[in-house]
Parts: structure tokens; C-alpha cells; sequence
């Protein structure tokens, strides 16, 4: 009997309660950076606003695929995108465990095309767009610092306070956008949030070429984690529980472990936790060297007891990491340095939503695609 999650998907032909909507909250937000600048074009102020669109609501207990949930309107220096393909995230597993509490549409992981901008940058209109998830409050010191991702009150895109991208349409303030390569696929594209997670590895901890790096966990991001750090020269390798899984990193000339095969001995400089399981950081602690560090990318919702007396007496490193920079993301991908194509498990049209997420459930799924285009 499989052990994934039961997802049952009601669909309503009539609107769902609005005061279960999770709606953005204004703020003052910067004008995007680094975008180039055009002449304001007259289309974007002749767009009306939408009322209704179809969406995948999560209401706590199970989804829902409604008809004409209310659709979002973009305020001042926000830009309205049309979903053309999302990906079912690990996150997204597990907020059907109730991680976070949340509620409303989920999904983070998407390319669009801007439809409407509030602002100066209506230059983006039409354009094909990625963008990061968090949004801070714009005048705290963590936003103030550069780091909204910590920002206090920030709320994130299909987790936290703010509907997601498994919907026909979402909004992001413009700064969060990134304009995508014309070379690069749908499928490609889509991938950049999770690479950019890769990459906020490189970011936090210094990698040496001589150091023994492994990464626990073949899922989607320890595969995403592993490409990054071998194109970079590190010395690593990849430890999962699933053949064809590792066999993808095989292909990409990675090393690989079974991961019941690997030594309790502490032999690596740097361990990379991403099984997406509680017990994760008690195996990384057998793993990682004396003085060693260990990196925690995994967001479950379960809980567990930890006793972190070995990481005392080792005196362990424990880095927490989750977004990275979409910038080197973006360039490894349009360049080819990273191929992500082959963790491509299947891709769905959203009003198969339901078969998406049971296939993403299964053992051997890497990543599955929700596809929004025949919806046009």
C-alpha cells in the first residue's frame, strides 16, 4: 500500500468563502532593480482587472480545484502574471500535512507572462517572468539589509499569508521579478526558485575542492544541490534511498551511495541534509567530521525530538539554508552548465491536478510539472 498522503480534490462550480482567502497587504515597496527601462505603454492601463479565475485551493484538511475563485488585483508597483507552468515543490507535500497551517492556493515554483503592471516598469508587460517568494515589510532591518526573507512580518508566495502560483493568475511586487532568458523552455525555467536554493549553499559555507562533501537525500533539491556543487569542482557525492533517482545524478557524472550503505564513520568535511525526513540531521551528525558542517535545507511539518550534545562535543556547524539568489540560477541555466531536464518526472495539465500531486507522491518521482496552457 503506498504511504504517500490521500489527496482528494473537490471541484465547485460556485465561489469559495472569501475570508478564507489569503490576500497581499499593501505596502511600500521599492521599484524593481536592475530591470531595463522602457516607455510606458498605454496596453497596460486599458487591461481590466480580472474577477474570477481557476485555482487549487488547500482549505487545512484537502484541495479543492474551483472554477471561478476570486482572482488577484495587483497594487502599486505589483505586476499581475498569467501561470503558464508551476512545479509541485516538497513544500507543497508537506502543507497537506499542515506545515505552516496554511491555507488558501499553494505553489511557489513558476514562469509567467506579466498581463498588468502597477507602476513604472510596464516595459515587463508580455514579458516571461520568474520570482522570488518572500515579501517583507520594506522598512525593518532585515529588509533594510537586503535579507526580506527574514524579514519578521514577511509572508511567502503559496506558504505563508499570500495565495500561490496553482492558480490561472498571481501577483508579485515587481522587484521580486526576474525577466527570463528567450533560449530557456517553460520546463527549464520553472526550475529556477529550487536551483536558486542549490546555490544559497555556495553562498553560506565555503566549499574547498579538496573537502569531502556529501549530500544526504535524492530527491529534487539534493539532486539540484549536488549539480551545483559539482559543477563547481567540489568533491561530492550524492547518498539516497531510491536507484532511479541516483542514477539520474550517475548520468550527470556524479558519485552516488546507497544511503543504507554508507559508513556511520565521520568522513565528510561538509554534509548536506536534504532527505526531507526528521531523522535527516541525527544521520548528518554520524556523517560530518569533528569541527565539520552541517547543512539543513529540509522544511517538514513533522516534529522531533533532538538531542544536539554530539554537536557540542564535535563542535558542528549547523547551517540553516533556504532561498538563494535567482541571478546565477538563471545563468546556469541559459548557459547549459546545469542540465535539469532529466529530474523532469512527468508533466500534467492543471485540470489534472489531482494525478499530479499522487504521482509526486510517489517513492520514485523526482519532480512533476503542472502545465496551465491549455487553459488558454
Amino acid at each position: 500500500m503506498s504511504n504517500h498522503p490521500t489527496i482528494i480534490i473537490h471541484y465547485h462550480m460556485g465561489s469559495a468563502d472569501e475570508n478564507s482567502f489569503f490576500v497581499h497587504r499593501g505596502r511600500s515597496l521599492r521599484p524593481a532593480l536592475g530591470l531595463r527601462l522602457f516607455c510606458c505603454s498605454p496596453l497596460a492601463s486599458m487591461l481590466t482587472y480580472l474577477r474570477e479565475m481557476k485555482a487549487l485551493f488547500f482549505d487545512g484538511l484537502m484541495f479543492h480545484l474551483i472554477d471561478n475563485y476570486k482572482a488577484p488585483s495587483p497594487r502599486e508597483n505589483e505586476a499581475l502574471i498569467r501561470v503558464l507552468m508551476a512545479g509541485i515543490c516538497g513544500t507543497d507535500m508537506e502543507i497537506m500535512k499542515g506545515y505552516k497551517g496554511f491555507k488558501g492556493v499553494p505553489g511557489h515554483e513558476f514562469v509567467g507572462v506579466v498581463e498588468k503592471v502597477i507602476g513604472r516598469y510596464s516595459n515587463l508587460v508580455g514579458k516571461r517572468v520568474v520570482g522570488e517568494i518572500n515579501l517583507g515589510c520594506g522598512a525593518c532591518e532585515f529588509c533594510l539589509r537586503g535579507i526580506e526573507k527574514h524579514c519578521l512580518e514577511r509572508i511567502a508566495l503559496g506558504i505563508a499569508g499570500k495565495d500561490g502560483v496553482f492558480a490561472e493568475y498571481v501577483t508579485l511586487p515587481l522587484k521580486n521579478l526576474w525577466e527570463v532568458p528567450d533560449r530557456l523552455s517553460d520546463e527549464e525555467v520553472v526550475f529556477t526558485e529550487p536551483l536558486a536554493a542549490a546555490f544559497e549553499v555556495m553562498e553560506q559555507v565555503h566549499v574547498k575542492p579538496t573537502g569531502k562533501v556529501l549530500v544526504l537525500g535524492d530527491g529534487k533539491l539534493g539532486l539540484l544541490v549536488a549539480l551545483v556543487l559539482s559543477r563547481s569542482g567540489s568533491n561530492v557525492t550524492v547518498a539516497g534511498k531510491h536507484d532511479a533517482k541516483l542514477d539520474i545524478a550517475r548520468q550527470q557524472k556524479i558519485r552516488t551511495k546507497r544511503a543504507d550503505e554508507l559508513s556511520k564513520r565521520k568522513a565528510y568535511e561538509i554534509v548536506i541534509e536534504a532527505t526531507g525526513s526528521a531523522e535527516g540531521l541525527d544521520l548528518a551528525l554520524d556523517l560530518v567530521k569533528p569541527q565539520g558542517t552541517i547543512v539543513l535545507k529540509s522544511t517538514i511539518a513533522e516534529e522531533k525530538e533532538l538531542n544536539l550534545t554530539r554537536a557540542v562535543i564535535d563542535e558542528v556547524t549547523i547551517v540553516g539554508s533556504r532561498c538563494g539568489p535567482f541571478p546565477p540560477a538563471l545563468a546556469a541555466l541559459a548557459s547549459g552548465r546545469i542540465d535539469v531536464r532529466p529530474l523532469i518526472s512527468a508533466v500534467y495539465p492543471f485540470n489534472e491536478a489531482m494525478k499530479a500531486f499522487e504521482r509526486a507522491g510517489e517513492k520514485d518521482t523526482v519532480k512533476v510539472l503542472l502545465d496551465f496552457k491549455a487553459l488558454r
